[in-house]
């Protein structure tokens, strides 16, 4: 049977739910770019990576293989339960604070992740922590992928992805000015990281087949959507309602388990810290 229509309105710990089950994960792509420069700048062992911004923790949990031990951080206590009930490894742990204060020794840390998460810190005040925590040599891995995405199904590609942004453009008003950093591809972070051995990749596109339904799961869990949300529930869903159903007239189909495959662009700063 398909799932009812995305109407259920959520906050607080609904919301952190939300992101655990449609968040969408860390690129193959962006974490082998990772992983190779930071052994080419540092080599192994890698020693303690902390995902800062964690949400959920889909992002921690890619690097818990490659790493003795792995902490996820967010500001969100709602976010943090949510990973440490999703989380098993042995050596991965979380803690709620700040990305601008870090509970880390001076000189401590292998590499700093930041997935999607970046463009809402204090950029100023985080470098100059994550400068103290890294060790020398040290690497930092700041991504994200761009929330305008394209919708492919079989011939009307170009209307579902039509429909998307629709629905992306109704929600302009309720933007944070710290998405004007995603739409730059993160050049404004890139130039205020004072390391001279940085690189700045963009351009790669991610594609993810998902039901119909998961979409509308992941459009819920934008900002945008949730501002909209608070502003005025009765509208958003029917903005909710009316995009699915959309969706479903293009393809032609009832059910919203209908798969569809979603191409995200993606980015990625790394920098590495000087001896």
């Amino acid at each position: 049977m398909p799932r009812k229509m995305a109407t259920q309105l959520f906050e607080g710990k609904e919301h952190a739910s939300l992101y655990q089950k449609y968040r969408l994960p860390p690129p193959d792509e962006i974490l082998k770019l990772i992983f190779s420069y930071l052994e080419e700048k540092k080599g192994k062992p890698f020693g303690l990576a902390v995902d800062i911004g964690c949400g959920t923790g889909q992002s921690t949990r890619a690097l818990a293989p490659h790493f003795e031990r792995v902490v996820g951080t967010d500001i969100s206590k709602a976010q943090i339960e949510e990973a440490k009930q999703a989380s098993c490894t042995a050596n991965t742990s979380y803690c709620v604070c700040p990305a601008e204060e870090l509970p880390f020794e001076d000189g401590s840390v292998d590499l700093i992740t930041a997935a999607a998460a970046a463009h809402w810190f204090n950029i100023e005040k985080f470098l100059k922590e994550a400068n103290r925590i890294l060790k020398p040599n040290g690497c930092m891995a700041l991504y994200s992928y761009h929330a305008y995405m394209e919708v492919h199904y079989k011939d009307c590609s170009e209307m579902l992805t039509a429909n998307f942004t629709e629905y992306y453009d109704s929600l302009t008003k309720y933007a944070s000015k710290h998405t004007e950093t995603v739409h730059s591809e993160y050049e404004e972070i890139f130039n205020a990281i004072p390391y001279p051995d940085k690189q700045r990749i963009t351009k790669m596109v991610h594609k993810l087949r998902m039901p119909v339904a998961d979409l509308m799961g992941l459009l819920q869990s934008f900002s945008m959507f949730q501002t909209f949300l608070q502003n005025d529930p009765e509208a958003a869903k029917q903005l909710l309602q009316k995009t699915e159903q959309r969706f479903l007239e293009i393809m032609g189909v009832s059910s919203n388990e209908t798969i569809v495959e979603v191409w995200a662009k993606n980015f990625c700063v790394l920098a590495c810290k000087s001896i």
